[in-house]
């Protein structure tokens, strides 16, 4: 049976990232992505991106509608590895941190917490205000790993594709999967 891994995209910039991170776990044989995203996402990926919703969701192993509060990821006994959020804007960490569950993104979340499955927050913000950063440190505390997209320069990237590789092979990273194409130190 394979292994689950929830990606959850919200409305913040990033879209590039999450799409890097289905593309790689699509050639991990033994990963079942599934893929939960917020009407925020909806409206980004046009924005950034020149791949259709359609062509990100058939990267996917299985994709929910969000206001489904009762699919599978809504549930504890609904096995996964952890779940990714990419990007993370600071409305969905709000109510990670407040365990404001009202759709299936932030409920998939939360189960993750309380099942203490990892939790990855790719949050999305530039500058980080106060509010922010103590919803980050309280998320931490949690048990949530934050993991902003901060740019590396030892891994000598050439192309901006470069850096979403390296920044998506992290998040994999924090799930003991072996990235594709990432660059380590040394």
């Amino acid at each position: 049976m394979k292994k689950r891994i929830i990606i959850g995209m919200s409305g913040a910039s990033g879209i590039p990232i999450a799409v890097e991170v289905l593309r790689q776990l699509k050639n991990i044989p033994d990963i079942e992505s599934h893929l939960v995203y917020s009407k925020g996402a909806e409206m980004t990926v046009p924005l950034e991106m020149e791949i259709s919703l359609e062509g990100i969701r058939a990267l996917a192993d299985v994709v929910y509608d969000n206001n489904n509060i009762g699919a599978g990821p809504a549930s504890g006994t609904f096995r996964t590895i952890g779940m990714a959020v990419v990007p993370c804007s600071m409305k969905t960490l709000a109510g990670i941190v407040s365990g404001y569950s009202d759709n299936l993104l932030l409920r998939a979340a939360d189960v993750t917490l309380k099942e203490r499955r990892k939790l990855v927050l790719v949050t999305r913000e530039c500058p980080f205000g106060t509010i922010h950063l103590r919803n980050m440190y309280e998320a931490s505390q949690l048990g949530a790993v934050i993991v902003p997209p901060v740019l590396s320069y030892y891994n000598h990237p050439e192309t901006l594709e470069d850096c979403t590789r390296h920044i998506a092979g992290k998040i994999l990273d924090q799930f003991g999967l072996e990235p594709e194409g990432m660059k380590r130190w040394m």
